[in-house]
């Protein structure tokens, strides 16, 4: 059965993704031999990249990439059902000029859909009147209760959920479901409270050169962490994506903008910071050593770590992680506080 899924999974993802420009890479590799115990909830995240709405720049308009992230979290039972789901949306617009100029400012805030709340502005349009989070959230309250391929069987003509979303749901149904497939045991019990945190930033943004095609990126990190009843961590996850648009001195887009864009931990090794690494480890190795060094405390206790230049000070901490995990703080901060 859990094959059938995961080929029914892998052929949806990759036609639903593909029409978007989006999509998630490798499959997640998944342990058969690990036992769900009684009270044991297993915490999973997923990321779906598109930057198919990019466009050239031309003399009367600056060009435009454009990333659109849908993000969803989960916690899931031993029977592989949903019991908590939230759902977000990153979406990073960084402009550029017709002689390959980046535009936008590089310390430009980025507020998700859901922190944008109603000035998100879809309510106006809406044929139900509902803004986007209100859709999100009703769409992740219709997912609890059923497995992967149930979310992927949902009809966007069931009457029910037709009343409270009204936007098309598509790359929704494979976001939710490859978070179930990505989600794994990490501590969360029964009781506890989901969140989901994000930031995204467009800092490694450069200008286009003779010698060298400009750079438009949305780096964008995420994080699903459980809190228990004492207001502790009791499970995380973190991954990251970055989304790049490169742009000639003519503003002219030269990336494939079909192209899959897999996040950091589906990647895996093939990201390559291991070879850099003075531990020899890889991001998703180093993103996993800090989820699980969060597990146990409070979001202001993990803010509270010791940091050299965004690096872990602590020689213990610094042995596992030699990354920045300034957002790293932030997102779980972010997850912490949405938490309900």
């Amino acid at each position: 059965m859990k094959k059938k899924l995961a080929l029914i999974l892998s052929t949806v993802l990759a036609a639903s993704f593909a029409l978007a420009g989006c999509g998630g890479g490798e499959e997640p590799v998944v342990d058969e031999n690990v036992e769900v115990a009684a009270g044991d909830l297993k915490t999973g995240i997923a990321i779906g990249a598109t930057v198919a709405k990019s466009t050239d720049a031309a003399a009367d308009a600056e060009g435009l990439a454009q990333t659109d992230a849908v993000i969803a979290a989960v916690v899931v039972d031993a029977e592989g059902k949903i019991v908590s789901c939230e759902l977000d949306m990153a979406q990073t617009k960084i402009g550029f000029s017709a002689d390959g100029k980046i535009t936008t400012d590089p310390s430009s805030a980025f507020l998700t859909k859901q922190e944008l709340g109603d000035d998100y502005g879809l309510k106006k349009a809406s044929k139900i009147g509902k803004e986007w989070y209100e859709q999100a959230d009703a769409f992740a309250e219709y997912c609890i209760g059923k497995t992967a391929a149930e979310v992927l069987g949902i009809s966007a003509d069931d009457a029910d959920l037709k009343a409270s979303v009204s936007v098309s749901i598509n790359d929704y149904q494979a976001t939710v479901a490859k978070a179930v497939e990505n989600a794994v045991v990490t501590g969360a019990q029964e009781g506890d409270k989901l969140g989901l945190g994000v930031v995204t930033d467009i800092t490694k943004s450069t200008d286009a050169a003779a010698d060298a095609d400009g750079l438009a990126q949305a780096y964008t990190t995420v994080t699903a962490v459980t809190v228990g009843a004492d207001g502790k961590i009791t499970s995380s996850v973190i991954d990251a994506v970055q989304a790049n648009v490169n742009f000639d001195t003519a503003g002219k887009i030269t990336s494939d903008l079909s192209a899959v864009i897999s996040t950091k931990n589906e990647l895996g090794d093939s990201y390559g910071l291991k070879k850099a690494s003075s531990i020899g480890k890889e991001w998703y190795e180093q993103a996993a050593a800090y989820a699980a060094y969060a597990v146990g405390k409070t979001a202001d206790e993990v803010n509270a770590t010791e940091l050299t230049e965004g690096v872990p000070a602590d020689a213990d901490l610094a042995a596992s992680v030699t990354v920045h995990v300034t957002d790293f703080n932030t997102v779980i901060a972010k997850a912490a506080a949405n938490a309900e």
